[in-house]
């Protein structure tokens, strides 16, 4: 029977063992998972998410600016800023000319409208006023037309045709520029194309050795200008059909116009 109460104290004892160490590591546990809780809500109150995510960006921006910067300097200073300098002014003449070209286009229709209403009200001197007061081509077209009315309509669509040919030089104004940068461009790649693959040779000879160290520099030099020209070019290309469609579109509602307007003055001659 002791020996019974014995073994039973003993058992009783290591399980009593055992919860308290189980207590005190579970303790243990909480403390330190509550310790870095208090850690996490430290960093984030002293640099919020949104700092974070834009010192992320800045960095990201930050090492993008310095890629460009380092493959424009690996590609060579004179023929990618050649190359530079085209994009520059055939992106600047392709803005001046969307911007001249948006100006440039007028509602015809409503034109028209206005100046069949001032002809049937006021006469000429009315119709012109409308043009006067009306900006775009068209308007100029129609306003050289009216001027001319009293000379017969003879005059009046030979001027119509003669100032018609005046705006569309406007119209097409630097356009040829663009082209000549679109073909410049990466004509001067294949350029740096060639002085780079002559490098490249230049090297090989002066080490005696073909080595992938040796030749690849001028490699590089290669495929970098060549690409920079063609996405030069690529850019303006986009750009300069846009301006060649936006000019025929203007120079088509020019010529139909300038029918309506004929169409009007024979009317209102008619008329009077």
């Amino acid at each position: 029977m002791k020996k019974i109460f014995l073994s039973f104290t003993i058992f009783a004892a290591i399980v009593l063992m055992n919860e308290i160490a189980y207590a005190q590591e579970s303790e243990n546990i909480a403390a330190q998972t509550e310790e870095v809780a208090e850690q996490i809500v430290e960093e984030v109150a002293e640099n919020p998410i949104s700092e974070t995510i834009e010192a992320d960006q800045a960095e990201e921006e930050k090492t993008f600016h310095q890629s460009v910067k380092k493959i424009f300097i690996d590609g060579g200073a004179f023929f990618m800023g050649i190359v530079l300098v085209c994009f520059i002014l055939g992106l600047a003449i392709c803005i001046e000319r969307i911007i001249y070209l948006t100006m440039a286009t007028t509602n015809s229709e409503k034109l028209l409208r206005n100046v069949e209403s001032a002809l049937s009200n006021g006469g000429i001197d009315a119709a012109k006023e409308v043009c006067r007061n009306t900006s775009g081509p068209v308007a100029s077209i129609f306003y050289q037309g009216l001027d001319r009315h009293e000379e017969g309509l003879d005059m009046v669509e030979k001027s119509v045709t003669a100032y018609g040919n005046v705006q569309a030089g406007l119209l097409e104004k630097g356009v040829s520029w663009i082209s000549l940068f679109i073909a410049l461009a990466p004509m001067l790649g294949f350029m740096g194309t060639v002085f780079g693959m002559i490098g490249a040779f230049d090297a090989i000879e002066a080490a005696n050795n073909i080595s992938p160290a040796i030749v690849a520099g001028g490699i590089k030099v290669a495929l970098i200008t060549t690409v920079a020209g063609l996405i030069v070019a690529i850019i303006l290309q986009v750009f300069y059909n846009f301006i060649v469609s936006k000019v025929d579109s203007v120079l088509n509602d020019m010529e139909d116009a300038s029918i309506s307007l004929v169409d009007l003055l024979i009317a209102h001659n008619k008329k009077s």
